[in-house]
């Protein structure tokens, strides 16, 4: 699997699109404004005390107050607040390594023991604010590097469970034991299989950095909130979570943060600087590599599939429906259950991509064509699990109901991602909205070929549609997209232009002049 990342820049902050095998997969906005981004690291202040939630509210400088269960508190958090008092009481940077970890806070306690209100703590953000609500808040710091994450305040070494290899796993152990400084946990993930002492000793050395010397700039005087940490861009968190061997283009359209990019892949994965590259020419970057058509394509309310069956999704405030139809698409020769189950396990596909793509969080409730064989039901749950174990994002799959209903929960740190996929409507001047025109002529060639396998006898169509539409069709002497057509689905065509007609507007014909779509 080939995997690029593409980075458009504009006014209002990067828009990052990642494929595999040339297909979007994830999209992403990171604006030049961005606040309260997951893993920013806050010093904070205690708003109000919940006791009947067992939790607080925090101020993190959002409109919202921030949210902190006591389970999120973390069993370290003692420790915590003693090294925070030690650094705002102190002018000189204290090292956690020479502090004495504190006796750990009951899991089962209550909040209102720990926390009081206007008291100073330090949180990380795990949830952005989302709608109505406002940020989600832990106090079990983690920091993040290429190869490792640290972890302040207990003593342990996790590796993995992606290394298979049990000899490579104590190896790392080993070597993470001889230069873990003491009070830190470490966490080796699955990129550091095959890296060396030197590697792990200098990326530890940064974090270890980066953690401690966040509390030299403040004290008691420090005004709250104060961001202590911020994590790094999106664009830059994809490529240190998942650069590998199957990156085989990261592609920008801006020389400032292609410059940054570069210094930054050469700090990680040096031997990856190659496939950095600077977008120049004249063509938007998302134009020319073919984003926008496939964003157009997968962000409305519905999403059209190869064979022509489709996928409606809806959002409510509690949950997405997705609602899997076959249109009027059969396969001659095979019956309604084989039927339903191609159709399905297609649909499957393109909704784990939708998931990822719109960052679909929450519950998602799917919908799928009938089938009667639990067998096939089967079938279509498996593949789901397949698809969704390959997703960063956490999530958990429920077998098909009798009604052939799959509920699916999916970890929500983000805001949906939306684009705007309309544009005004040619035949109302602008009084209305229809879905974007780029896609006509794919429709066309999928309909003509629905309409080919279904009418296999049949050697000649007319295709009546807008003059404009019908012009393009038929523009280019031996390049033409009605002579590609006929070539690839061996038949004649007729292009005729109806002036009445609306802009998106077509109908076949066979030879009879009977209407067939």
């Amino acid at each position: 699997m080939n995997k690029e990342l593409f980075i458009q820049t504009g006014s209002e902050g990067l828009v990052i699109a990642l494929t595999e095998d040339k297909r979007l997969t994830e999209i992403a906005k990171e604006s030049t404004s961005s606040q309260f981004a997951v893993g920013d690291i806050y010093l904070a202040k205690v708003k109000k005390i919940l006791p009947s939630l067992n939790a607080a509210f925090i101020d993190l400088g959002y409109e919202k107050d921030a949210f902190l269960h006591y389970h999120d508190l973390g069993g370290q958090f003692n420790s915590l607040n003693n090294f925070l008092q030690r650094n705002l009481h102190t002018k000189q940077r204290v090292p956690l390594a020479s502090v004495e970890l504190k006796e750990n806070i009951d899991k089962d306690g209550n909040i209102k023991d720990i926390l009081t209100p206007g008291q100073k703590i330090v949180v990380q953000v795990t949830k952005e604010p989302i709608s109505s609500k406002g940020p989600r808040l832990t106090s079990e710091i983690t920091i993040a590097g290429r190869n490792l994450v640290l972890i302040p305040f207990s003593n342990k070494i996790s590796v993995s469970q992606k290394i298979e290899s049990d000899e490579e796993k104590k190896r790392l152990q080993n070597i993470i034991k001889a230069v873990k400084p003491r009070n830190y946990s470490v966490i080796v993930r699955t990129v550091a299989q095959e890296k060396t002492a030197a590697d792990f000793d200098t990326e530890l050395r940064l974090l270890v950095d980066k953690w401690e010397n966040s509390f030299s700039s403040v004290n008691i005087n420090t005004k709250v909130p104060y961001k202590l940490i911020g994590e790094i861009d999106r664009s830059y968190s994809i490529i240190r979570d998942m650069l590998n061997d199957s990156f085989t283009n990261i592609v920008v359209d801006d020389y400032e943060v292609y410059n940054d990019m570069k210094e930054y892949i050469r700090s990680i994965a040096p031997d990856k600087e190659k496939i950095l590259q600077l977008h120049k020419g004249p063509e938007p970057i998302f134009k020319k590599f073919d984003i926008e058509k496939q964003i157009s394509g997968s962000f409305g309310r519905v999403v059209t599939l190869k064979t022509g069956a489709y996928l409606i999704i809806e959002k409510t405030e509690a949950l997405h429906v997705i609602d899997v139809n076959s249109g009027n698409r059969s396969i001659k020769g095979q019956n309604q259950e084989t039927n339903a189950l191609e159709v399905n396990l297609l649909a499957t596909d393109e909704i784990a991509r939708q998931l990822r793509l719109r960052d679909m969080g929450g519950i998602i409730v799917v919908d799928f064509i009938d089938m009667h064989e639990a067998e096939h039901r089967k079938q279509v749950y498996d593949r789901m699990k397949e698809l969704l174990a390959r997703d960063s994002a956490k999530s958990y799959v429920l077998q098909l109901s009798r009604f052939n209903v799959m509920e699916i929960t999916r970890q929500r740190v983000r805001p949906e991602t939306k684009f705007k996929i309309e544009e005004t409507c040619p035949v109302c001047n602008g009084t209305g909205k229809i879905a974007q025109s780029i896609l006509l002529v794919d429709q066309i060639k999928n309909d003509l070929e629905f309409i080919r396998n279904k009418y296999p006898t049949e050697k000649q169509f007319t295709i009546q549609t807008h003059p404009y539409v019908a012009a393009y069709i038929t523009k280019g002497l031996f390049k033409s997209l009605k002579r590609q057509w006929q070539k690839e689905y061996h038949c004649k065509l007729k292009i005729m232009e109806n002036d009445n007609y609306n802009f998106l507007e077509y109908h076949f014909f066979n030879t009879k002049e009977e209407q067939l779509l």
